[in-house]
């Protein structure tokens, strides 16, 4: 067997690859067309112009699916492990909020184009970095509240290296987009899509751009540490059935019945 075919480990190999495919197909549509500059744009600039917008906001809407899918599993997983531990239960329910807050503004950002909708826009990149960020941290506590006894050491502090380093981009970007939008290099920066070193703002631009990469690398990373903590898990679907026919209005005795869903493991 195969390491993705143990348990749900395919989920967040899943969701980094197919992202990670949505950028770079993006990117390499936009390169082409010339409708970016090859040097570090925004990730969203990479996905404004069409055709490339119209394969970044499908992918990403998938990516989407396949992150909130991740993020319930572990929910369960992590409930499932600590049924009786009221901290851990409160901080894994904060988790999930987090993380399909994140989902949604990922669906945002991919739908709702900077140069079409820009307040949308920036509200979605919020919510996708804002609380991505958050659920990585409340993430990297519930494994330190979680070790030894069921997390290893070693797992806690990778995640707690990703989350450092995910803090120190969100800081270099946030800092130096601020100056960059201050409003004192133009007011048409909003639109912007090629940029040249002697523009005003370049250097702020170049540190806004490589930070926002960094920051979306760093989630990846993260979720790549869910690999090896979803090889030990599976769910399954349960029907529970209320009469023998769709009609039936009084409660009758079936069978119910279980069936795994996505997985064959135990």
């Amino acid at each position: 067997m195969w390491w993705f075919q143990q348990g749900l480990s395919f989920l967040p190999s899943a969701l980094v690859i197919w992202t990670a495919a949505a950028f770079i197909f993006s990117y390499i549509t936009a390169i082409t067309l010339h409708h970016v500059d090859p040097a570090l744009p925004y990730i969203s600039d990479t996905g404004t112009v069409a055709p490339e917008k119209c394969l970044f906001g499908a992918m990403l809407n998938i990516a989407a699916v396949l992150c909130i899918a991740t993020i319930y599993v572990r929910y369960k997983q992590v409930h499932a492990l600590n049924p009786e531990e009221s901290r851990i239960i409160k901080l894994n329910k904060a988790g999930l909020v987090l993380g399909l807050l994140s989902c949604f503004g990922l669906s945002v950002v991919a739908n709702f184009q900077k140069t079409a909708f820009f307040v949308v826009h920036v509200c979605g990149a919020v919510l996708t970095f804002g609380m991505g960020s958050l659920y990585m941290f409340v993430q990297t506590i519930l494994s330190y509240q979680m070790q030894p006894k069921i997390h290893g050491k070693q797992v806690f502090w990778i995640r707690l290296l990703v989350v450092i380093w995910c803090g120190v981009s969100a800081f270099s970007m946030l800092t130096c987009s601020s100056l960059l939008y201050s409003g004192n290099f133009g007011k048409d920066i909003v639109q912007k899509l090629h940029w040249n070193p002697e523009d005003r703002g370049y250097v702020l631009h170049m540190i806004t751009t490589a930070a926002e990469w960094s920051m979306s690398f760093s989630f990846f990373g993260f979720f790549l540490t869910y690999i090896r903590d979803f090889q030990k898990i599976s769910l399954r679907v349960e029907a529970n059935l209320h009469g023998l026919t769709l009609y039936d209005t009084a409660p009758c005795p079936v069978n119910n019945e279980r069936t795994r869903l996505l997985s064959r493991d135990l």
